[in-house]
């Protein structure tokens, strides 16, 4: 008797995974701001700080461009393709190359003057400090 696993949502998996791959291979050509591929990010909030990691292994610093402007922070950048050798005969390629971009709408109390960023094995980390939170002003009136 072979055991089989009961996995529910593998077909919803394969359907997202193939879906993903026929979007991005029709987007080849690139789309209007002329990305190629969309790097994994993990978002996350801390009581001082806002937090941004993209996966961008394989793109070096120089080419990665980050912008803060209107409450929107743009990441786009470009990971060139690897020279391939004639001896090597590659069966697939699956890493994708080309240029990138990710936005994110940024809260009001994000710091936009202070936002850093470190690109550190393949992560990049962009950090968005936050604002001191602005106290409602009480105004007297005064008697006439």
């Amino acid at each position: 008797m072979t055991i089989l696993r009961y996995e529910p949502w593998s077909l919803v998996n394969r359907l997202h995974h193939h879906l993903d791959e026929a979007l991005s291979t029709s987007a080849e050509a690139g789309d209007s701001d002329g990305a190629w591929w969309i790097p994994q990010v993990d978002v996350y909030e801390e009581p001082e700080r806002f937090a941004v990691l993209v996966d961008v292994p394989g793109v070096e610093p120089k080419d990665i461009e980050i912008t803060a402007e209107k409450g929107v922070l743009t990441i786009r950048g470009e990971r060139h393709a690897r020279q391939h050798e004639e001896s090597n005969a590659y069966r697939r390629l699956e890493r994708r190359s080309g240029k990138f971009l990710r936005r994110f709408t940024l809260p009001d109390s994000a710091n936009l003057e202070s936002i850093t960023a470190k690109h550190t094995q393949g992560v990049l980390e962009v950090t968005i400090p936050k604002q001191a939170k602005l106290q409602p002003r009480r105004i007297e009136v005064a008697a006439a």
